[in-house]
């Protein structure tokens, strides 16, 4: 054929590019690690991590240090056996083959690992090519062997620098500036992580020190997911003193569960393969809730808690206020999707619906009164639910065109295309006017919210749909709630919370958050939700203005101007503005700053809202009095 043939214009082979090594990472480096944000950043610790962890399962590695240095490179060291530094039959050592070659390492096939969090086998080699340097420092075989890299090419060969007794991994790497956003650690995000893997890897010790702040912090659980459970409820009320904990195995897979019920109204459940969290579960996930399902209607109807002419309590009554961890380790796990969120290997589901069902079967035998109170709770969450779905009905609407059945307050937007259109929830109805004269009302919306909407971390369902503000904003958005939401049936792209810039606009901004997060969470994940910047300032001097919005920016403009002949006003509500200003600052596309609301960790978030919002005050006392040095607005 001839080479110089072309398709569609001048697209022939030669327009072909090869890329050789890890050249491929950095061209496209957010195929290998989601994103070169913040996230990517942190992302490159977790593959070190990872490598570690994967020595801790196969029994080698009792203890993992992770280091953040002043510049915001990173060391981890680890225990276990070291990265071997034979030769490879490429003609390199075997350490360098795993640092410099894509699928490169012990994770397919093999007797390395027989269970491993990585499996696509591209972690460490992709942190070498999206560092600066990175080197390797290796114990084993009574040496200490080192490799540096830089950019992801060999600069320095492996060498013998001494010798030891101790066997063990030491990576340190630095993230390329020219590939992230931003090369800034957080020790919080990282924190999260680490303690998960702790709690996941029972008896694993994981030590995080921060060299910037002298900060350390040891994470150590001897209880495993019993510990986790128990952390993850801290700030509610437990039913039964200890979690529920169910271990089992059939081939080369293990299983282990640990559960709780609470006396809230939210169901958290969080599952893991082989140490990776399935955020969006999978066949292990589903053999739990069909086993639970059914022990629990089982045990109903045996103790005749539901009589016989009585319905099956539904999954969705029996996971209410449960909290649950599913931990499996697999040796071959089938991930659908590079992301590895959800699991795929059907074999999976039946392991764990017999180890649940036979071990819940066990304690209930054994505990009949924490199987009463259990039954009891499933069973006021089944006569709520029949109330929510009465309360539910007022809110569902036909159709996202049936204008007649939305709220009254609601000014909508003339577009009818959710990606073009956008909804602005206000403080107040003096906002609410400002706004909505100072929109544009092709494509902006304004619902104005009277006062504090419902608490819904300490309401159940039914009780929720009863308050007017959230069935105004559920009908308004058109994609429902709870199991029922379709992000596909909204009815607007971004939904933007704006609120006075004091206490109680805090306050009230932090409860739609958490409805948003309980009931309506895909409108998070997928980034629909912002928080409005309105300014906190106007400065005039002569004929000059500057609308200001941190008190940074004030000092920065006073500074520059001085302080004569200045008049400031403070912005306290939003209504002081009027509809032009609103516009002009807050509102026009072209001008104005948004806040994009992320789910960085939905654990962190779940401790958070259950703290702040929950029942219990002494979590919220701590946290008051932990952060009380970092408060900014004090309004007294």
């Amino acid at each position: 054929m001839n080479e110089d043939i072309t398709v569609n214009g001048n697209y022939g082979a030669g327009q072909i590019q090869v890329l050789e090594g890890l050249e491929a990472v950095r061209k496209r480096p957010g195929m290998y690690i989601g994103s070169t944000s913040s996230r990517g950043l942190h992302h490159l610790v977790y593959e070190v991590v990872d490598n570690s962890i994967d020595e801790a399962l196969a029994g080698y590695c009792t203890k993992v240090d992770v280091t953040i240095h002043q510049d915001n490179s990173i060391t981890v060291i680890d225990n276990g056996r070291g990265i071997p530094v034979d030769m490879h039959e490429t003609g390199k050592p075997a350490v360098e083959v795993v640092l410099t070659v894509l699928h490169a390492g012990g994770k397919f096939g093999g007797e390395g690992y027989k269970v491993s969090g990585g499996l696509h086998g591209v972690g460490v080699s992709v942190v070498n090519a999206l560092s600066m340097h990175l080197e390797v420092e290796v114990k084993r075989d009574g040496k200490v062997y080192t490799i540096r890299f830089e950019r992801g090419n060999t600069v320095e060969e492996l060498k013998v620098i001494g010798t030891t007794e101790e066997t063990g991994t030491k990576v340190t790497f630095k993230p390329d500036p020219e590939i992230f956003e931003e090369t800034e650690y957080h020790f919080d995000i990282l924190k999260q992580r680490l303690r998960e893997l702790a709690f996941l890897n029972k008896g694993l010790n994981i030590v995080l020190s921060d060299e910037r702040t002298g900060v350390n912090e040891n994470f150590h659980y001897e209880g495993g997911i019993v510990s986790f459970v128990e952390h993850l409820n801290k700030t509610k009320d437990p039913l039964h003193p200890k979690p529920i904990y169910l271990k089992g195995s059939k081939d080369t897979t293990l299983a282990e569960l640990a559960l709780q019920y609470n006396d809230g109204y939210v169901e958290n459940i969080f599952s893991f393969v082989n140490n990776i969290n399935t955020q969006e579960g999978g066949t292990h996930l589903s053999g739990f809730k069909i086993a639970l399902t059914r022990s629990i209607n089982d045990f109903a109807r045996k103790l005749n808690m539901l009589k016989d002419n009585d319905e099956n309590l539904s999954g969705e009554d029996i996971r209410e206020g449960l909290t649950a961890v599913i931990s499996v380790k697999i040796q071959e796990p089938q991930f659908e999707g590079q992301t590895k969120t959800k699991l795929g290997n059907s074999e999976v589901r039946g392991i764990v619906d017999t180890i649940v069902s036979e071990g819940l079967s066990e304690f209930f035998e054994e505990n009949p009164s924490v199987t009463k109170k259990i039954i009891e709770k499933t069973i006021m969450a089944s006569r709520a639910r029949e109330a929510a779905r009465k309360a539910r009905e007022l809110t569902r609407r036909k159709n996202a065109l049936e204008v007649s059945s939305l709220p009254g307050k609601l000014a909508d937007c003339s577009l009818k295309d959710p990606d073009q259109t956008e909804i602005y929830l206000v403080e107040g109805d003096s906002a609410g006017g400002s706004a909505k004269q100072g929109r544009d009302r092709r494509f902006q919306a304004i619902l104005p919210l009277r006062g504090k909407i419902l608490n819904v971390e300490k309401a159940r369902l039914d009780k929720i749909l009863n308050n007017e503000e959230i069935r105004a904003m559920i009908t308004a958005f058109g994609c429902g709630i709870s199991d029922e939401f379709d992000l596909e049936k909204r009815r607007y792209g971004r939904i933007i919370i704006m609120t006075d810039a004091d206490v109680d606009g805090a306050h009230i901004r932090t409860l739609l958050l958490t409805f948003f997060y309980r009931y309506m969470q895909p409108l998070i994940e997928s980034g629909k939700v912002y928080i409005a910047q309105p300014p906190l300032y106007l400065v005039k001097k002569g004929r000059e203005s500057w609308y200001l919005y941190s008190d940074e920016e004030m000092d920065q403009l006073l500074s520059r101007i001085g302080r004569d002949s200045i008049n400031v006003q403070r912005y306290k509500g939003l209504g002081e503005m009027n509809p032009e200003q609103l516009w002009d600052t807050t509102m026009n596309p072209e001008g104005r700053t948004i806040l994009r609301v992320t789910m960085e960790d939905a654990m962190a978030a779940d401790a958070i809202f259950s703290v702040l919002m929950g029942d219990k005050v002494e979590p919220r006392r701590n946290f008051i009095e932990e952060h009380a040095h970092s408060v900014r607005n004090l309004d007294i």
